[in-house]
């Protein structure tokens, strides 16, 4: 070990600078005992950064070790840049998600944009092509100035970022609550294609190879995003929008086909994205992977700003770049292969055989580490966990004895009022700000219930999709665990893929609160259990914890990325009814569940009573059913139940397509001895509409798997309505109506602010 001496002009370690780089008294006790002296600012930031919650995962960990990861497919699990699946012929597909909270809520149109430059670069650096984009957004209601503001920030950022890179943006949902007024929840997803001889991890190996930075010049922007990421939002969180950092998504294009090349070119042994904690993070984790020391010199890393300290360049975010171990002897042909793409390349250090992690400035060495401890020795918490009582008082409430607003006495008011609902209303308003199409590989775009991308060369597509409904998550934990990953496995199998294997983003408050570990723990172990059933392994993802304001902690939203595979193009399947005369089936039983369902939420404005319950092997029967019904050729459509129930999941299949609307008569007498309210808008899970001009071979299927299966009704193309007979009364919705409520909601309210107002114009109107 080398002595380190403090960096003239460097500020003093003293509690008040420790406090302040976010670390408790007890992690710099560690810090100082690990290195055996006073540490250095540099290597304070260094610490502060790579043991924040957002790099280390430090309350998270022993969780997540709880979760299936393994299957024969599964190429990749978790602790690389992306998780990747084979898919046959020797095609994989690589895919990860990951959050960018808290920069969206302080600066929406570069947080959601840098979020997705970062995803982009987690999945190319496995050796894949990016080919579709998805995200999971949350916000407050749209009532509020401010939630229009990010809201409209976002989508921006979203569709200037995905547009200009030429990656298509096909799927994922928005839901708005006032739980996440104050803290919006911004999750990217990727998604890639690759051959599997491709595939390239970020392991540093190679004694005397050098390490090389590519991409963009590192600024001053984005310094501490990780440890901005590792704290509640508060009132200051504005002063902190220095940290956010600029997206190029020009250069992103040249740094995604420089770094393909590369990676085909047999120059390179790894290569990570300068993501999350920048520089610090990426040669770090790389030197740990590969059991390796490594030495950097900040003076030889490429900055666009002079005078950049030792602990700015290694702490910066900047966007755009790369850090590549390459072969010794093969410097030029990485140099060749970036200076063709317009791009930096320098070497900044290289692997060594001494066990640590050295940083110098010229010959003053300003940090060093013992060996990979600086990535093994963060501490591991594993805080008290306890319910809420509030949060059990609510679960227990009885909510079908909450009694009948007066204009529920006519059915279809409430459904137009659910359709209405601006997280069940039609999202097209946002992704029409997406190019969904570019590439031509889309098959179904955004708006149904997963998307659908065809796999050039073969017979075969991906079918992918994001879920959670926090509301579920919030009221039973575990529960709504399952429930995430299995309503995503719905959604891909009725596009008619098998599905295979997820990503996670688990967004949740402050872990050191006990209720909030609590419906950490719980949640993990519903998804684990989920996942275990349904055969679809976790490869991957990011916890985003400290999603607070000082109003309240977001609803716990464990938000799922599922992948699955379309084995012929001919079993693709649409969401909405397509063929006169078709039987309209319901696969799956019918409790009339209303707890936590949108329908007390938007009529009522309460959230609580249990969630509905989820029968995993009930969940894999349907999907099973659905599947083999679609492969033996007999399903015309199939539509996903979720939030608003049954109803809204007819009215969506009728008038979903503006274009090309049908009419519906439907039967549910058989359930009369449930309430209305119930039948019609209870969220019942593991629930499947179909249509099929074939029901004797569906239910034939149905019944030999012991799996419920009903004929409730027939397809009516010509009609104007959709007619819903409950036994003692028939509800008659006009098409035109549902059609309107249920594709104007978002545009009307949008429209609020003229479309020519500027985005700091917009900001100063929230501000007041």
């Amino acid at each position: 070990m080398s002595a380190v001496n403090p960096r003239p002009g460097d500020p003093a370690i003293t509690p008040a600078l420790v406090a302040e780089h976010g670390l408790t008294k007890g992690e710099y006790e560690r810090l100082a005992a690990m290195l055996g002296r006073t540490p250095t600012f540099t290597e304070l930031g260094i610490v502060s950064a790579l043991w924040s919650e957002h790099c280390s995962y430090k309350h998270s960990r022993p969780v997540l070790k709880t979760l299936p990861t393994q299957a024969p497919y599964v190429l990749q699990g978790p602790g690389e840049n992306a998780g990747v699946i084979s898919i046959g012929d020797g095609l994989a597909v690589a895919f990860k998600i990951e959050s960018h909270n808290h920069p969206s809520a302080v600066e929406p149109y570069q947080g959601a944009a840098t979020g997705v430059g970062g995803i982009l670069r987690d999945v190319f650096t496995m050796g894949a092509r990016p080919i579709a984009m998805l995200n999971s957004l949350r916000f407050g209601s749209l009532n509020s100035s401010r939630v229009r503001y990010l809201f409209a920030g976002v989508v921006r950022g979203i569709g200037d970022y995905g547009n200009c890179v030429g990656i298509p943006t096909v799927a994922g949902e928005i839901m708005f609550d006032p739980s996440y007024e104050n803290n919006p929840l911004v999750n990217a997803m990727c998604v890639g294609l690759l051959h599997e001889s491709d595939l390239i991890r970020a392991k540093a190996e190679g004694v005397g190879n050098p390490i090389i930075a590519v991409g963009a010049r590192t600024g001053r922007d984005g310094i501490h995003g990780a440890s901005f990421a590792s704290e509640d939002l508060s009132e200051a969180s504005d002063a902190k929008r220095p940290r956010i950092q600029v997206g190029d998504p020009f250069t992103e294009k040249l740094l995604l086909e420089a770094s393909l090349e590369l990676i085909k070119s047999g120059h390179i042994v790894a290569i990570q994205d300068m993501g999350a904690a920048g520089l610090t993070s990426s040669s770090a984790e790389m030197a740990e992977r590969g059991d390796v020391g490594v030495t950097i010199d900040v003076t030889k890393v490429p900055t666009r700003e002079g005078g950049m300290t030792p602990y700015e360049i290694l702490l910066s975010e900047s966007q755009e770049r790369m850090l590549v171990v390459a072969k010794r002897g093969h410097e030029d042909g990485v140099k060749e292969i970036l200076t063709k793409w317009d791009l930096t390349a320098a070497v900044i250090g290289e692997v060594i055989a001494e066990p640590v992690y050295r940083v110098t400035e010229g010959t003053t060495v300003v940090a060093e580490f013992p060996g990979s401890r600086l990535v093994t020795d963060c501490p591991s918490y594993t805080p008290a966990a306890e319910e809420s009582p509030t949060i059990r008082e609510l679960r227990e409430a009885d909510v079908l004895r909450i009694p009948e607003l007066p204009e529920e006495s006519n059915p279809a008011w409430t459904l137009e009022q659910l359709l209405s609902a601006p997280s069940i209303a039609s999202k097209a308003w946002a992704y029409r700000q997406y190019d969904s199409t570019v590439r031509t590989n889309t098959v179904i775009g955004p708006g149904g219930d997963a998307a659908v991308l065809r796999i050039r060369g073969t017979n075969k597509a991906i079918a992918v999709k994001t879920d959670c409904n926090g509301r579920y998550v919030y009221l039973e934990p575990r529960t709504g665990g399952r429930i995430a990953v299995a309503e995503a496995a719905r959604n891909v199998a009725c596009t008619g893929a098998r599905p295979m294997a997820i990503t996670n983003c688990l967004n949740f408050g402050n872990p050191t609160r006990p209720e909030v570990f609590y419906q950490l723990r719980e949640a993990v172990a519903g998804m684990g259990e989920a996942c275990r059933t349904l055969g679809t392994p976790v490869t991957g993802g990011n916890v985003s914890l400290y999603n607070e304001s000082p109003s309240s902690a977001v609803y716990p939203t464990p938000v799922i990325g599922m992948v699955g595979l379309v084995d012929d193009l001919a079993h693709i399947t649409p969401a909405t009814f397509r063929n006169d005369g078709d039987a309209i089936l319901l696969l799956g039983d019918m409790t009339g569940e209303l707890g936590g369902s949108e329908y007390l939420a938007t009529i009522h404005g309460r959230v609580e009573g249990a969630p509905p319950h989820c029968d995993l092997a009930r969940e894999q029967g349907v999907i099973d059913v659905l599947l083999q019904a679609i492969r033996a050729g007999v399903v015309s459509s199939a539509h996903d139940c979720s939030e608003g129930g049954l109803a809204v999941a007819l009215a969506e299949c009728c008038v979903a397509d503006r274009e090309s609307q049908s009419g519906a008569d439907v039967d549910l007498s058989k359930w009369s001895d449930l309430q209305a309210r119930g039948i019609l808008f209870g969220e019942d899970q593991g629930r499947i509409v179909v249509s099929s001009s074939a029901p004797d071979r569906v239910l034939a299927l149905a019944a030999s798997a012991n799996v419920p299966c009903t004929v409730i009704g027939t397809v009516r193309s010509t009609s104007t309505s959709l007619s819903i007979d409950l036994g003692n009364q028939t509800i008659v919705a006009s098409l035109q109506k549902l059609a309107r409520a249920y594709h104007d909601s978002i545009p009307s309210i949008m429209a609020r602010t003229p479309e020519h107002t500027t985005f700091d114009e917009l900001a100063q109107v929230a501000a007041h």
